[in-house]
């Protein structure tokens, strides 16, 4: 996976931190609390030079052991103090920033399921999971810890230097020069540091992704074979991260070596001028030792300015890439009705629509262009076309998993722009050729098509799917299935997503080649129970073989993103050299026959022969007739094909719907010297 380089914002830290307030303003008073109780906590360590001082001048110069007891009492509840108001810090904070961290990933994880699908066909899933779980987990530990401490330690300085220039200001005004270095440093580290961060966010996520994928595709990486090659990758993204890491902890340990070193410095200067005006008599011995105490009670605060300045960058790194997802726009709510409209036909009507996806090259062509269809109150509509046509993405558009950039889609005259979703969703129920199961027992998966099913209705659905071997299955409905149902097969997928489909009675079908993966057997008794299901319902559905489009009343052509043909079946196999050429497997330029080469297919109404001498056909096993004895296609088995009419039966054919008459079929010998029409014979011959 390339890496992309971590871009450079304008965007200040703080600026980007100021915008977790909304989640932090809940919890302020026991933030500010907690901030409070540490201020005061730090600022005692603060006393303890002071009672060095009392005890050095006082108790120690005059010999007394009683009084130097009592100072180290003092320093002992000093101490106790100090540890007590930080472990009550502690607890103040933990509660409350774990509710933050969870209330930040459940408006992700809501704002997610919002967006539209374009957004996740851009985003790696790995981003998206690092952003939920490292990020956020940076961003609690950012506010239990460094956000205090930035305060806290800020305040503490602020009186150990008024504490050192009450003492002595010259000696004070030592300490104090390394400021100026200190601050420059401290700028340029914040900048480095905060692209190393981003870049190191960034390559978790990618690392991420490739876990992930390997985890879900891993029957891929063992059929072939691959985890070598899935290991280097995985070990070359690690060794990035690596790299960029170790980076960060150079800079670090730049800046801490010099935030440590230069104070040090100041100190040991000090410490030299204070024993000099010591021993002058300018300045008493408990007071140097106050003063240093002090500058020593500074040094952690001072010191963990890197660490602090490091830990808040990779904090705003994390705000700026949570930001990123949750201020992607959502799904576009209900639309306001257009004025004027026209009022559309009852059913599901396409009228001008265009599409193209948001991240299309200006200028390029639309993927659908001036798609004008109808599909009648009750109606099941086969739509078929070449690879790449545009028909999943038409599909697609009826639910508004994609938004249509022209034109409408009416659902029974009214826009589906003006419909909320959730009402949308309702009406139209969807089958997608790839199924996706979820970490769920069956009947959840199930139930995912209407929540409110009853088990009839569940049961009916299976049944209609031809779903009955969940009844098998060790726990039956409540047997979990496993992460995206990988413990079943492909066809036990694709049946439970069916059901899925179909359970909560819907207005509105749409199946997207829903009978892909499974045998022709299951198919025929599939399709069988599905014709009744459509009988009560406008349908969709988009066909590739002759047994799916033999469900349908009519049929579409959809050829590049147009809809270039709309009739029956065998309307279209008579009419239309596309759909005849689509249907049959036929190479182009053989015996597809149409209107276009005289090789047609004869209408089944009466079983005379097409006039351009093709042979009557229907049902699935009908394709395009094929003039002369030579039978060109490859794997295309011809059978001689008398002018009467036949019936046929067997699972190939299922039952016939209205208009249709299915072609007989010989199983015995076949010949190719017959002078007789020749028709292909096998239903794999016509897809």
């Amino acid at each position: 996976m390339p890496e992309k380089p971590a871009e450079r914002t304008d965007r200040s830290a703080v600026r980007s931190l100021l915008r977790l307030w909304p989640y932090v303003r809940p919890v302020r008073v026991r933030l500010f609390t907690a901030a409070f109780v540490a201020i005061v906590a730090s600022c005692l360590s603060l006393v303890i030079p002071l009672i060095l001082k009392w005890m050095v001048d006082g108790p120690v110069a005059d010999r007394d052991p009683g009084g130097v007891w009592l100072g180290a009492l003092y320093l002992l509840l000093l101490g106790i103090a100090e540890a007590a108001l930080f472990g009550f810090r502690r607890w103040l904070v933990a509660r409350p920033l774990a509710g933050v961290e969870a209330s930040m990933r459940a408006d992700l994880y809501r704002h997610l399921q919002r967006l539209p699908v374009a957004f996740h066909d851009r985003w790696p899933s790995g981003q998206l999971l690092s952003r939920g779980t490292t990020d956020l987990m940076l961003l609690r530990m950012f506010l239990a810890f460094p956000l205090t401490f930035l305060v806290v330690n800020a305040a503490t300085i602020l009186v150990g230097f008024l504490i050192l220039f009450a003492q002595d200001w010259s000696l004070g005004l030592v300490l104090l020069a390394p400021a100026v270095p200190l601050i420059i440093l401290c700028s340029v580290f914040e900048t480095k540091y905060s692209l190393v961060a981003r870049k190191a966010q960034d390559q978790v996520g990618d690392l991420t992704t490739v876990v992930e994928e390997s985890v879900l595709g891993i029957r891929i990486v063992k059929g072939f074979g691959r985890h070598r090659s899935q290991a280097k990758a995985f070990k070359a993204l690690s060794q990035r991260l690596r790299t960029t890491e170790l980076g960060k902890a150079r800079l670090l340990a730049g800046i801490w070596a010099l935030i440590t070193t230069i104070p040090e410095l100041a100190i040991g200067t000090a410490l030299v001028l204070g024993t000099v005006q010591v021993a002058d008599g300018s300045l008493s011995a408990g007071t140097l030792v106050a003063f240093l105490s002090t500058a020593l009670a500074l040094r952690w605060p001072v010191e963990s300015i890197g660490f602090l300045l490091a830990m808040s960058q990779e904090a705003a790194t994390a705000t700026d890439r949570y930001f990123e997802v949750m201020d992607a726009a959502e799904e576009e709510g209900a639309a306001a009705a257009r004025a004027g409209a026209p009022d559309a036909p009852a059913g599901l009507v396409f009228e001008g629509v265009e599409f193209r996806y948001p991240d299309a090259e200006p200028g390029s062509p639309p993927v659908l262009a001036r798609v004008d269809l109808q599909v009648r109150p009750g109606e099941t509509m086969a739509l078929v076309g070449g690879t790449g046509s545009g028909k999943t993405t038409l599909t697609a558009l009826v639910p508004r998993l994609h938004e249509v950039t022209g034109g409408r889609i009416t659902l029974d005259g009214e826009d589906i722009a003006t419909m909320e979703r959730s009402r949308l969703r309702e009406l139209v129920s969807v089958a997608f050729e790839e199924p996706t199961l979820f970490s769920a027992t069956v009947g959840e998966n199930v139930l995912m098509g209407a929540e409110d099913a009853d088990e009839d209705q569940v049961r009916r659905a299976l049944a209609v799917a031809q779903a009955d071997f969940v009844h098998d299955l060790p726990a039956g409905l409540d047997t979990e299935v496993g992460e995206q149902g990988l413990s079943l097969s492909g066809g036990q997928r694709q049946r439970l997503a069916l059901a899925r489909a179909v359970v909560g009675e819907p207005r509105f079908l749409v199946l997207d080649d829903p009978l892909s993966a499974l045998d022709v057997h299951t198919e025929t008794l599939v399709e069988a129970a599905l014709r009744q299901v459509l009988e009560e319902t406008t349908a969709v559905v988009v066909a590739h073989r002759p047994s799916t489009v033999m469900l349908a009343d009519r049929v579409a052509l959809l050829s590049e993103g147009r809809i270039a043909a709309v009739g029956t079946h065998q309307e279209l196999l008579r009419s239309n050299t596309e759909y005849a050429w689509l249907m049959s497997g036929a190479e182009r330029g053989g015996g597809a026959g149409g209107a276009d080469t005289g090789g047609g297919v004869a209408d089944p109404g009466d079983g005379s022969p097409a006039p351009g001498g093709g042979a009557a056909g229907g049902g699935p096993e009908a394709g395009s007739g094929v003039s002369g004895p030579e039978v060109t296609s490859p794997g295309v088995r011809p059978v001689a094909v008398g002018s009467e009419p036949a019936t046929g039966s067997g699972p190939e054919t299922g039952p016939a719907r209205a208009g249709v008459r299915p072609v007989a079929v010989d199983p015995g010998p076949v010949t190719t010297d017959s002078p007789a029409q020749q028709v292909p014979a096998e239903e794999g011959s016509c897809r």
